[in-house]
């Protein structure tokens, strides 16, 4: 198998010449369909990157909204549990007020009905002492006692009351 310098330059020449020829048949026929579909590819994988890139702004937009309002919310539960507590306050302070003012209503109606009762009670038991100390002299005179008997009546008269 000897194979010489010009066979190998002749295959040389022939397999460049194919190869060349095989070139231009590609950039000629096929070269701008296959740039064509890998540029839309790219355009392609561009606009999903593109579009990926919207909805992850969008989605830390809504993020930073709802963020927002929990903060708003939370506010303005503070605010209404302050308002809550401040009204609860001023009632609080009124009813202590109105339950003062009645029981001191209800200490000087109690004053003024022991205070009468006891008018009354002073009343009749001058009565009753009157109406006692002339039936007492009535007896005392109708009788004549001595010291002793005097005593006894006294002591018995007021054991009648007693009993009665």
């Amino acid at each position: 198998m000897n194979i010489t310098v010009g066979e190998i330059i002749g295959n040389f020449i022939l397999i460049a010449g194919s190869f060349l020829l095989l070139v231009f048949l590609i950039k000629k026929f096929a070269w701008g369909n296959i740039i064509g579909i890998l540029d839309q590819r790219a355009q392609k994988i561009s606009d999903d990157i593109d579009g990926a890139e919207a909805a992850r702004q969008k989605a830390e937009d809504l993020a930073q909204k709802r963020e927002e309002a929990l903060a708003g919310s939370r506010e303005e539960a503070a605010t209404i549990v302050e308002t809550a507590k401040e009204t609860a306050e001023k009632n609080k302070a009124g009813i202590l007020a109105n339950a003062a003012e009645e029981a001191g209503r209800l200490k000087a109606k109690a004053n003024q009905e022991i205070a009468q009762n006891k008018a009354e009670a002073m009343s009749s038991i001058k009565g009753e002492v009157a109406d006692l100390t002339v039936t007492l002299a009535s007896k005392i005179l109708s009788q004549e006692l001595d010291k002793e008997a005097q005593s006894e009546l006294i002591d018995r008269y007021i054991k009648q009351l007693g009993d009665a």
